[in-house]
């Protein structure tokens, strides 16, 4: 009996003893410094930096393509939205930015801001991914030197060709600043491939559906290409002027690269040409110039009208008019109705007249728009 008191007192008085200190640690907890433990986030897979695979199609209908493309399922796991990007050039950088970005949206989704901002966001995703260039014009633009298998259509399809109205050019160039200052679309989350569900691209089984916008579908890369640790690249902050783009954005017209560089340089023998400067197969007669010239077949039809702004200048008339077969090029105005038949491409200016048309010849690049080919 008295060792049974004796183990009682004792129970009690470290019961005592742990309470008292419960008491106190209450009292002083929220004063204590407090520690927590960082989790990494996860490093990318060494050397696996995915593949960027060209829009090519599936040679399937309409109905069949939407049936296949509504069996894959919507992925809800881990969707985020993208963080506020906002570009760090120069005005003139930021300026061609702008205007890549603007074409992308119009000629992808049309006249259409919601559209519009959809296809941006898809943009600034890639751009800040390590699978895509690291310039707004780069990502737009990649693959556009192919006639097929661009990234994105517009850039290689002829559509540049047609022109919208200024208001939705206006409008476009708006909504792409806005995207460029920290606007963020957060229904597409972080996909960087789209496409209608009309059509059924080859890579659309091996990526993750999130969204659905209208008729549009948009995917993400499996693991974690997806994920918001994948998306912080650095941006280069520089915009090589695109030819494609001289006509519709004067920030692309001087020192304009690519296929209509080349088509310049071969034409010249030299580096560059700078407006007004004499080149082969002009002729200058009061004041009205006319040129002929070889253009690089392998060049894009685009190509061309940069390569006659950037020949004529800022001459108020010029006639410039240009063939592919070096057989058939006249060396002067005057040329037989074969030569004339096989002219490539022509461009007149006469500001006089208010006049200004450029032609192709529809046999040898077709055109969507009939208004653009020569008449024969």
């Amino acid at each position: 009996m008295p060792l049974r008191r004796d183990w009682s007192a004792w129970a009690f008085a470290l019961l005592s003893v742990a309470a008292i200190a419960a008491v106190l640690y209450a009292s002083t907890a929220s004063d204590a410094p407090r520690y927590s433990v960082r989790i990494p986030p996860a490093a990318p897979p060494a050397n696996t930096i995915p593949e960027v695979l060209p829009m090519d199609l599936a040679p399937v209908d309409e109905a069949d393509a939407r049936a296949a493309n509504a069996k894959i399922p919507l992925v809800t796991r881990g969707f985020v939205a993208a963080r506020p990007f906002v570009y760090s050039g120069d005005a003139d950088n930021r300026g061609r930015a702008r205007d890549c970005l603007a074409a992308a949206m119009l000629y992808e989704a049309g006249d259409d801001s919601q559209g519009q901002r959809a296809v941006g966001q898809v943009v600034i995703n890639r751009v800040r991914h390590p699978a895509f260039p690291k310039s707004i014009c780069g990502v737009v633009f990649q693959g556009s030197e192919r006639t097929t298998g661009c990234q994105f259509t517009f850039t290689c399809d002829g559509a540049l060709a047609r022109r919208y109205s200024d208001a939705a050019w206006t409008r476009a160039q708006v909504n792409a600043e806005i995207a460029l200052a920290g606007g963020v679309d957060p229904r597409v989350g972080l996909a960087t491939h789209y496409h209608t569900d009309w059509v059924r691209p080859y890579w659309s089984d091996s990526l993750e559906k999130i969204a659905i916008v209208d008729t549009h579908l948009f995917f993400r890369w499996p693991g974690y290409w997806g994920t918001p640790g994948a998306f912080r690249g650095n941006v280069a902050g520089t915009e090589t002027p695109v030819a494609k783009m001289a006509g519709l954005s004067p920030l692309h017209l001087g020192g304009a690269t690519g296929l209509a560089d080349a088509a310049v340089d071969a034409a010249a023998g030299e580096a560059r040409i700078t407006a007004n400067a004499p080149v082969p197969g002009q002729v200058v007669s009061g004041g009205r110039e006319t040129i002929t010239i070889l253009l690089d077949r392998k060049a894009a039809p685009e190509s061309f009208v940069t390569l006659a702004l950037r020949l004529c200048g800022t001459r108020e008339y010029c006639k410039f008019m240009g063939w592919t077969n070096p057989v058939l090029k006249p060396e002067s105005e005057a040329m037989s109705d074969t030569q004339r038949a096989g002219m490539t491409f022509s461009y007149l200016r006469d500001d006089k007249a208010g006049f200004e048309k450029a032609l192709w010849n529809c046999s040898e690049y077709k055109r969507d728009d009939t208004r653009q080919c020569m008449k024969r």
